[in-house]
């Protein structure tokens, strides 16, 4: 089965804190990566994990708070320094353009590739990229400034040829694909052979939803319903709960109930108060409404 791996290069924190570096993914689609907010360090996160530089064909932002894009001049800049031609599409919920540009114009002048900012609207559910394998929509968040989530899903793939019907029939390499595309074969005898009979039904598609910096928000559940994995932000525990909502973050036992009410797979939690030196306690919150709740931290990988 092709790739639809997630890499967590940083897990970031509410308050300052060196124990986790700055909110960063990288979510792997068929050898097609994308990275997901870009806090500072994420090129050496990169470099750490063996992530390809130049398979990075899209950033999304989910909101325009530093620890969440300190990261994305550096990165530009080391992607001009590798040689890069291909553009890089950046999605966020604000006018990235105004604030990167003049920084782009100073710092790294004369770039070979083009950065293409584009604006999402934080409000409201829309696909904001559509390609062959991948469909990403936007997921409306509440937090102190324009935030939004973003979920992932894969296309459906195509249904596997069976080895012993070509054998069988001698089925020519030049009909597979059509075969696959649904057209069935007519073999030597004229007997027709339909095509559920030459194949078998591939893996179902995968989903991934990003929910960043946000309070409760009970709507989200349906949103994300049925995703194979679901990360929320997962800020402080139960005894927070008034700095929570001051904050405008959500408990571990909140983002556990989108979980619960949503029907996802999995539960990955980040994004923690750096008050707490053991996340233990978060884990705990979480997985007491949702059993099947991780703890996301650096270098984690995890195969959807």
């Amino acid at each position: 089965m092709e790739p639809f791996r997630l890499h967590i290069l940083g897990c970031s924190s509410a308050m300052p804190t060196m124990k986790h570096y700055p909110a960063c993914q990288v979510l792997n689609v068929r050898e097609k990566l994308f990275m997901i907010d870009c806090g500072e360090g994420a090129q050496l996160q990169l470099r750490r994990m063996g992530l390809n530089f130049n398979r990075i064909s899209a950033i999304f932002l989910s909101h325009l708070h530093g620890d969440h894009v300190f990261g994305l001049p550096g990165l530009i800049s080391t992607f001009s320094m590798l040689g890069r031609t291909q553009s890089l599409h950046i999605y966020a919920p604000d006018d990235l353009e105004k604030v990167l540009r003049p920084w782009l114009d100073f710092f790294s002048p004369g770039l070979e590739f083009e950065v293409v900012c584009h604006k999402v609207c934080p409000t409201r559910e829309e696909v904001i990229y559509d390609d062959r394998s991948l469909r990403v929509t936007t997921l409306p968040l509440s937090h102190r400034i324009p935030c939004c989530g973003f979920r992932f899903d894969e296309k459906p793939l195509l249904p596997h040829i069976r080895r012993d019907m070509i054998d069988y029939l001698g089925i020519p390499t030049y009909a597979i694909a059509a075969i696959k595309a649904g057209a069935g074969w007519t073999d030597a005898e004229g007997r027709e052979w339909p095509h559920e009979r030459l194949t078998t039904p591939a893996a179902p598609p995968r989903s991934y939803a990003y929910c960043s910096d946000t309070q409760y928000l009970p709507a989200l559940a349906k949103r994300v319903s049925g995703v194979d994995l679901l990360y929320h932000e997962a800020t402080f525990a139960q005894s927070e709960a008034v700095r929570a909502e001051q904050t405008c973050h959500s408990l571990a036992s909140e983002a556990a109930q989108i979980a619960l009410q949503a029907h996802a797979k999995r539960l990955l939690i980040g994004h923690f108060s750096a008050r707490y030196e053991d996340e233990s306690i978060l884990l705990r919150e979480a997985q007491a409404v949702f059993p099947n709740t991780l703890l996301a931290y650096e270098d984690l990988q995890i195969d959807l």
